[in-house]
Formats: structure tokens, C-alpha cells, sequence
């Protein structure tokens, strides 16, 4: 199963059998809305706190693949998660409600792919028959623990990004009529020294550079192989850097093909300003748009590099620099 250094392929190419997809009033606005199987109508969610609102589309992005899958919770073996508050508590939270197995996860906005790559390997291996995956982010939860709170009103410089409020989760089976996962290439921690946390898609874009150009080397294939490359939430700024780092690795991907899930989930009139972010962002751009357009026959192979910067608020305040990863999973249909 091993593939050269770093990557899995795995042979009975475990199934998506079916995806969640909840998101906030700002994402409902851009331009993938119609992907979205929930969208709600304000940051609260029903609930007393940002916090508890991040955990509530959680379980909600569970229920709904779930239940588009025809199962019963009970039916599923494992639910493997994570977010970005402290001691991943939506995540965990969520797993109390759902009452299923689970394993704790932390990549940062990397946490959909790991999820998606783990949970690939458990069902490629026979440890489980059916297992959701899942992450999320909350603006305003995120904003006021790794900068400041939305009510500060503070200053943001055009590096910033605007943290994505949703959840996306995906069930996975060993069969199933959804995308195939049939490799996942596992990255390895890249810190550059950038320490400002207001400038993650540069932080990041190195992490991104490096897994794709190990999870090429060791399927040995070009680009081309894919009909979209998306990495995770570079933004504007990272993913700019990152097209400049991979032509120097001698890696030219075209633009049609080379994309990123933070430069498609807002229109242009949105004011994000350099793009979007968070766990959400690559979880909720995947299992909704991305795999629509699969299903429509769109696209056939594409390989999502998601990408996290691993600082915490204690980190930053020892003045760390911020250490980066990004894993990479490629997805086929009719395979």
C-alpha cells in the first residue's frame, strides 16, 4: 500500500458513499450556494455561543451524509474529526451527540484530508465498514482565539483571510456509486519562519508545494494526470507563492488546473480580502462542489492538497514561528 516515501494507494479504492455540507449566511452568499445541503441564515445557529453554533453544524453535517447514505448512526464503526478551538472541543462535542467512536484529530485547516486519508486506510484495511469523517470552523469562534474578537472592529492587512463558517463531513464505505479515494500522500511539517497570523496562505503555501511534489515523485506522474489540483485555503497570497515555488521546482501546472478551495468559495465582491480560510473551508468546498461537479461528470480525477498551520494562541504568544503541513488525497470517479 506504501508508494514510494509518503503516499498510500490503496487497492479496493474505498468510496464517498455520501456528504454533509453545512455553511454560514456570508457562504450562503458566494458563489457555490447551491452546493450546500444546509445553509443558515445567521452565525448563532440556534444557540448561545459561536462556539456551540461551530459544534452544532458539525453534527448536523453527520446527520445529513448519514442520512443521505441510508444508514443508521448506529451502523457506522468510527467518526474521525477535528477543528481549530482549543483541545478540538467542536469536534469532540459533536462525538458525544453522535454517540459513534471516536478519534480525535488536529491539522489545523489540513483536517479534512487527513480525516479523509485515515479514514481511507481503515477502510481499505478492513478496520471499519462504514466511518464519517468530518471538520468545521466558525468565523467568529476562530477570529477571537487565534486573533481578535469580530466586535473588535480591528484592522486587517491584505494578507488576511476571512475564516469560513461550516462543516463538511463524508461517509466513507468499502462501496459505494460516489468518488473513489485511490491514494493519499501524508505531508511532512515545513516552517519557513513566518510568524504572522495574519498571513496564513503565505505560512502555508511551502507546505502545500512540498506534498504535491512528493505525491507526484512518488506515483511518478505529472500534473496533468489531474483534471483540477485545488489546495486547501492558500488564498490570494499563498496560492500565488505557491504556483512560483512549484515552477521552480520545475512543476508548471496550468491554470485550469491549479486552483484553491479559498479562492472559490467567495465572489469577488465579497470583502475577504485575500480569501478564505479555516477548516471549513476545503471540507465544505470538496464534499459540496467539487464532488458535484464529479457527479456531473465535470471532472474525473482531481487531488485536494489541504493545508494547516499548526500554531495555537500560546504558540504565537512565545513568539513561535508557524509550523505548516498539507496532506493531499486524490479522488476518481468510474474507477
Amino acid at each position: 500500500m506504501l508508494k514510494g516515501h509518503q503516499t498510500w494507494v490503496f487497492p479496493n479504492k474505498p468510496a464517498i458513499l455520501a456528504t454533509g455540507t453545512v455553511v454560514g449566511p456570508f457562504e450562503g452568499n458566494g458563489p457555490l450556494a447551491n452546493d450546500y445541503d444546509l445553509i443558515h441564515g445567521d452565525l448563532w445557529v440556534g444557540q448561545d455561543s459561536y462556539e456551540k453554533a461551530e459544534k452544532k453544524m458539525m453534527e448536523e453535517a453527520c446527520e445529513i451524509a448519514v442520512k443521505k447514505s441510508g444508514l443508521q448512526k448506529q451502523d457506522i464503526q468510527f467518526f474521525l474529526g477535528g477543528d481549530l478551538l482549543n483541545q478540538i472541543i467542536s469536534c469532540s462535542f459533536a462525538a458525544r451527540s453522535l454517540a459513534v467512536p471516536y478519534l480525535g484529530l488536529f491539522g489545523a485547516c489540513s483536517t479534512s484530508m487527513e480525516g479523509l486519508a485515515l479514514g481511507s486506510l481503515l477502510i481499505e484495511s478492513n478496520a471499519a465498514k462504514y466511518l464519517l469523517c468530518g471538520t468545521g470552523s466558525h468565523n467568529a469562534a476562530v477570529e477571537k482565539q487565534f486573533r481578535y474578537p469580530t466586535e473588535y472592529g480591528s484592522q486587517r492587512p491584505p494578507t488576511a483571510q476571512w475564516t469560513v463558517t461550516g462543516s463538511g463531513a463524508a461517509l466513507l464505505s468499502h462501496q459505494g456509486d460516489g468518488p473513489r479515494v485511490t491514494s493519499a500522500t501524508i505531508g511532512r511539517v515545513v516552517d519557513m519562519g513566518l510568524s504572522d497570523p495574519f498571513n496564513m496562505g503565505a505560512a502555508m503555501a511551502p507546505a502545500a508545494v512540498d506534498t504535491i511534489t512528493a505525491h507526484l515523485r512518488d506515483l511518478g506522474i505529472s500534473p496533468q494526470e489531474y483534471d483540477l489540483i485545488a489546495t486547501g485555503d492558500l488564498g490570494q497570497i499563498g496560492h500565488t507563492i505557491a504556483r512560483d515555488l512549484l515552477i521552480k521546482h520545475g512543476l508548471k501546472i496550468p491554470e485550469k488546473i491549479f486552483t484553491d478551495c479559498g479562492l472559490l468559495i467567495y465572489s469577488k465582491d465579497q470583502p475577504v480580502i485575500a480569501g478564505g480560510s479555516g477548516c471549513g473551508c476545503s471540507a465544505v468546498v470538496t464534499y459540496g462542489h467539487i464532488l458535484n461537479r464529479m457527479k456531473k461528470g465535470e471532472l474525473k480525477k482531481v487531488l485536494i492538497v489541504a493545508t494547516g498551520a499548526l500554531l495555537s494562541p500560546l504558540s504565537y504568544q512565545q513568539k513561535e514561528s508557524i509550523p505548516c503541513i498539507a496532506h493531499a488525497v486524490s479522488l476518481e470517479l468510474n474507477v
